[in-house]
């Protein structure tokens, strides 16, 4: 490799290596203040009204940017891409919308951080991917903070119906294989067209449930659904179109570990969040959360290239 070769060659491992961090952060800030958003839509909507509208927007703005890439995909393709759509687009709306009904936001996205876990189970039993020993124990170290911030959230806030957390659970899952998928059978296609596919198929099942939820009937008489719209509108344009294409660029540019460990940090801007609106955090939850990025940053600590 000559020298020319060799700068070139860190130049461009240096652009990914920091745009990877880049979408890593705007990520954890995004999605960690989507449980806020979830908390206060909730106020208005019912969990049906709020998973099939925030798809159903969300879609329509998706189909704006990236409609005309659905015609180049193959049959190939959107065999994955429905698989990818349904796991990570079309349930997991509705599922956190339901766990929110008993568990604050910053709890329910507490119990999201297992998807880099699930992701490396995953990887490892259904697609064949290898992990060193040292990003093994990076993801028990942040399941450990996870574990703790539970722990304590389950000790200071008892009255909450932790049997709810089995539907965040179940998202996370469902995280866990659309990032396999999208890594290993789908990395050819770019983030927007992936995002887009994925809830082109959400999107009919979703409109569906929306009319069937009466949204339409009663919009127009229902005050506290309108003020509860604007909260909707923003986490679905933002919280869920824009996110999910970053979190796409993110795969692509990264390992599935990677991509994942965003679930270890969105905890830490959703509890901030939840403690501005009047939840409960204490000094447990924060040292638990200092455990979860150092999980994070031992999960992703790679020699770089010096040749």
């Amino acid at each position: 490799m000559n020298l020319k070769t060799q700068d070139e060659f860190k130049i461009s491992y240096m652009n990914d290596y920091n745009k990877k961090w880049i979408y890593l952060i705007v990520l954890s800030l995004i999605w960690g203040s989507s449980f806020i958003l979830m908390k206060r839509a909730l106020l208005g909507f019912t969990p049906l009204q709020l998973g099939g509208l925030r798809i159903v927007i969300a879609s329509l703005f998706l189909f704006v940017l990236g409609f005309r890439g659905l015609f180049k995909l193959s049959a190939k393709d959107w065999k994955w891409l429905t698989m990818a759509g349904l796991l990570s687009s079309f349930f997991p709306p509705f599922l956190f919308a339901l766990a929110q009904t008993e568990l604050d936001s910053g709890v329910t996205s507490i119990f999201n951080s297992v998807v880099p876990l699930l992701t490396t189970v995953v990887g490892i039993a259904l697609f064949g991917a290898m992990i060193t020993k040292k990003q093994l124990l990076g993801v028990f170290i942040g399941l450990l903070g996870t574990l703790a911030l539970i722990l304590t959230g389950m000790e200071f806030s008892p009255d909450q119906n932790y049997w709810y957390s089995i539907f965040v659970l179940l998202s996370a899952l469902g995280y866990a294989l659309n990032i396999n998928i999208i890594k290993k059978h789908l990395a050819h296609l770019s983030p927007l067209v992936v995002t887009t596919a994925s809830f082109a198929v959400a999107f009919l099942p979703a409109l569906a449930i929306v009319v069937y939820s009466v949204f339409f009937t009663q919009i127009d008489i229902n005050p506290q659904m309108q003020s509860a719209m604007w909260y909707l509108l923003a986490l679905a344009v933002v919280g869920t179109s824009i996110a999910n294409i970053c979190f796409n660029k993110l795969i692509h540019l990264s390992s599935p570990v990677f991509a994942a460990s965003v679930t270890y940090i969105i905890p830490l801007v959703a509890v901030l969040w939840g403690v501005w609106d009047g939840e409960v955090i204490n000094f447990y939850q924060l040292l638990g959360g200092v455990i979860i990025l150092f999980g994070v940053w031992l999960v992703n600590k790679k020699k770089r290239p010096t040749s």
